[in-house]
């Protein structure tokens, strides 16, 4: 793989008029004590924790998904190792539930949402749930409550069975519930968080392999797939890993598949590959370089690229927005990539974008109670993928690596990626 240009490598400059954030240490430490209350509005007396409304109060139309409950658990863990001192009895209440209801007690593993009467609401088992269920794991068992390391024993060991693939070094999509049918296809989105995972697990562990695996998924992916294809991370896959470009052009607002590529996904990935490269004893310096090519196309090729402020959500292959709808946690890791960009190289053009990134969030997204979770083109509320409130985990990381951020309104440096203290 060839070198990145620097011209691909740079951001473009922020637009003219940019505003400062003079206040935005007194912010950042009031929007983590809102996302947190967030989260203790979702607690599910029974276990786990619910989908919230636009009014953050539980929707009982829904099921108890893994994955929200496993978030929840993560950021709550955060919130503990950050000194909330409620934020114990979140991570316990978290854990319990994936040791119990969401965990499949006869076959292994998570189901991906149980009903009211705790039975699956499906049989697939998916490793987009499974990577939040390790992630969740290692966080809890990082700020050292009761029952996590046990969660994180069999986390591990489930993944390592059913989903990572060591000959391809890559991860399997999906099984059904008894683990004997594979599901014929591969996701970039489940991978990518994999990754993540995957450093989470190295950090509780102080096992190097985790990391290991995450560098031969990013090195497949984005220094092999997104590099290919110039920076357009292709999501969806055969089984044997060719690129589905066409994949779902029939539903292409679908919330976990949708299609063309994914803004969002292109600066999550620029952040963990800092993460990375923060962890590996000898990284490649490609991870960096990779980190900020992404970034720049993310700029170049969804910022306000349809005449209104903000991330478009897709993209097709010649760079024609697709879903217009500006979602909030494309944002909160643009300010998460801006952040660790920023740290790691100095250049103040990552502060320039971070100060556009908060200045739109706090304008467009966020009110008293919290973030909006989407926007339409015109900036105004709307539902079309995702309705209500049922997360806080990509909005939570990015307030607590801004207020990490050595020159970014924060009180000193820390390593990139690296969100608790």
């Amino acid at each position: 793989m060839t070198d990145v240009p620097r011209s691909a490598a740079e951001p473009a400059p922020v637009p003219a008029g940019s505003p400062d954030l003079p206040d935005l240490d007194e912010f950042l430490a009031d929007q983590s004590r809102t996302l947190l209350d967030t989260a203790r509005r979702a607690l599910r007396p029974e276990g786990g924790f619910w989908w919230l409304t636009d009014d953050r109060t539980p929707d009982r139309a829904e099921p108890l998904y893994t994955w929200i409950t496993c978030r929840m658990t993560h950021v709550a863990a955060l919130a503990h190792r950050n000194g909330d001192p409620d934020a114990a009895a979140l991570v316990d209440h978290g854990v319990t539930a994936l040791r119990t209801l969401l965990r499949d007690a006869e076959y292994g593993g998570w189901f991906a949402a149980v009903d009211q009467q705790s039975e699956p609401t499906n049989d697939r088992k998916a490793g987009y749930d499974h990577a939040f269920v390790l992630l969740a794991a290692s966080s809890a068992a990082r700020a050292g409550r009761p029952g996590a390391h046990e969660l994180l024993d069999d986390a591990l060991a489930v993944v390592l069975d059913h989903f990572w693939d060591d000959e391809a070094g890559a991860v399997r999509e999906s099984w059904n519930r008894d683990w004997t049918v594979p599901e014929d296809y591969r996701g970039a989105n489940s991978s990518m968080h994999m990754v993540e995972a995957f450093l989470a697990a190295n950090a509780a562990t102080g096992d190097a392999s985790w990391a290991d695996r995450a560098l031969r998924i990013a090195t497949h992916l984005v220094h092999g797939e997104a590099a290919r294809h110039d920076w357009r991370l292709p999501e969806h896959f055969t089984a044997d890993w060719t690129p589905l470009p066409d994949y779902n052009r029939e539903q292409p607002a679908d919330q976990f598949r949708p299609y063309g590529s994914t803004i969002g996904h292109w600066l999550e990935w620029a952040r963990l590959l800092l993460e990375l490269e923060a962890v590996l004893p000898q990284p490649p310096c490609w991870l960096l370089a990779d980190a900020r090519a992404l970034f720049a196309a993310s700029v170049r090729r969804g910022w306000a690229v349809d005449g209104a402020d903000g991330f478009v959500y897709t993209i097709d292959w010649e760079d024609r927005p697709v879903v217009r709808s500006r979602m909030h946690w494309v944002v909160a890791e643009a300010i998460g990539a801006a952040v660790t960009l920023h740290r790691r190289t100095g250049h103040a053009v990552y502060a320039d974008w971070f100060q556009v990134f908060w200045a739109y969030a706090r304008r467009n997204l966020i009110d008293d109670t919290g973030w909006r979770h989407e926007l339409d083109a015109q900036n105004l509320p709307s539902d079309t993928v995702w309705h209500g409130r049922p997360d806080v985990y990509h909005a939570y990381q990015a307030v607590l690596l801004s207020r990490s951020a050595d020159g970014l309104g924060g009180p000193g440096p820390r390593k990139p990626g690296e969100v608790t203290e």
